[in-house]
């Protein structure tokens, strides 16, 4: 059986409704799957002033933790096109698993949240990637698994790097019905490759 870590980090909820999703989706899919947050680098203070939503009571990823797990779903919020930096932050203290080559043949996807169609959900990725290549990490990316990812008939995050969600400028929207569809393909996708390689196929 895989063992699939969800790693997330939400301001506003939005990335851990799609963590939960994913989640459920890697479970029902046969993974022995655990949710996590990423640690916070902003102090009470700043997050009352930002308006943030309380946090879940899901426990916090530490690098070691890292190294029980076959495969990690990491939802990752968007600053500027890039990863938000509470994920730069843990990604950077991963240093003394890199020495080892610890998480080397691990896999590793992922799934945003932007807050406009053109806030950066590829360039999130695409930029996470150096990441997984120091460290030897085997990127799976969602492709064209589902159709919907082509669909025109309404407003929809996602594509072949991975599924997403637009939680608008202000935040006000939240993940569409389509968009947690599309997450949930991820995630089996996801499941089904690591535990192909876990069972030796």
């Amino acid at each position: 059986m895989a063992k699939i870590a969800v790693i997330y980090y939400s301001l506003y909820s939005h990335c851990k409704t799609l963590a939960e999703t994913a989640l459920a989706a890697a479970k029902a899919d046969g993974a022995d799957a655990e949710i996590f947050q990423v640690p916070e680098t902003l102090s009470e203070e700043i997050l009352t002033k930002m308006h943030a939503a309380p946090k879940a009571e899901y426990p916090v990823i530490t690098t070691e933790k890292l190294t029980e797990f076959d495969g990690y779903i990491f939802v990752i919020p968007t600053r500027y096109g890039r990863a938000v930096g509470q994920f730069s932050a843990f990604f950077d203290a991963t240093g003394g698993l890199w020495a080892k080559q610890a998480l080397s043949k691990k896999f590793a996807t992922i799934i945003t949240s932007t807050g406009t169609q053109h806030g950066g959900q590829e360039t999130t990725a695409l930029t996470t990637l150096p990441f997984f290549a120091h460290h030897g990490i085997i990127y799976v990316p969602l492709g064209y698994a589902t159709g919907d990812l082509m669909r025109m008939d309404q407003i929809l995050a996602g594509g072949p790097w991975g599924a997403g969600t637009l939680a608008a400028a202000d935040g006000s929207r939240q993940p569409s019905e389509l968009e947690l569809s599309i997450v949930g393909v991820h995630a089996k996708h996801f499941t089904g490759v690591v535990s192909q390689f876990v069972k030796g196929a």
